[in-house]
């Protein structure tokens, strides 16, 4: 599967994405928000990149790298995973390398997946979920439509604040 936007490639992940998916997901910036098992090693990455091929040929998730255009490595990951049975409701999850903070490319990166999610998915709900301190995350997602979910919280991490964006309330999709 491939999106684009103006300045992103977003593709499948493959095997030979490795090195890429072991700096992403081993990234202490990143991984002070995100409560995870990180990969010490390229062995580690692949079996994750094995999992998500799995995952993907089951429609569990779609997950999806993140390059620019005129370069081969990926610099962050999206995805759209945690479907409802009904498959009205997914989760979006997504990452970026600090040195490309702040130059709207997480913004650019989540509208295409949103519309894909809802006019191609035909998702009703799109959930997120961040660190209460993520202020970075909780932007792009308020900037999005995103509100957050009162009350609802995710049991096993309560610094985390859900947010939700379903398909009627945001006018733009």
């Amino acid at each position: 599967m491939k999106l684009e936007t103006q300045r992103l490639l977003l593709r499948d992940i493959n095997e030979s994405h490795v090195d890429d998916i072991l700096r992403i997901r081993s990234n202490e910036v990143i991984n002070r928000f995100v409560i995870r098992k990180s990969p010490k090693n390229n062995y580690d990455a692949l079996q994750f990149i094995l999992t998500i091929k799995e995952r993907t040929q089951n429609s569990q998730t779609i997950y999806l790298g993140i390059s620019l255009k005129d370069q081969p490595n990926l610099i962050g990951t999206i995805c759209l995973w945690n479907f409802s049975e009904d498959r009205k409701t997914a989760e979006v999850g997504y990452e970026l390398l600090p040195e490309y903070h702040r130059q709207g490319i997480m913004s650019e990166v989540l509208k295409v997946v949103l519309d894909f999610g809802f006019n191609e998915l035909n998702l009703e709900e799109i959930l997120a979920i961040t660190n209460k301190c993520n202020e970075n995350s909780k932007g792009i997602l308020l900037k999005h439509g995103f509100i957050v979910w009162e009350g609802k919280e995710d049991k096993d991490f309560p610094d985390n604040i859900i947010f939700s964006l379903k398909r009627l309330s945001a006018g733009h999709h």
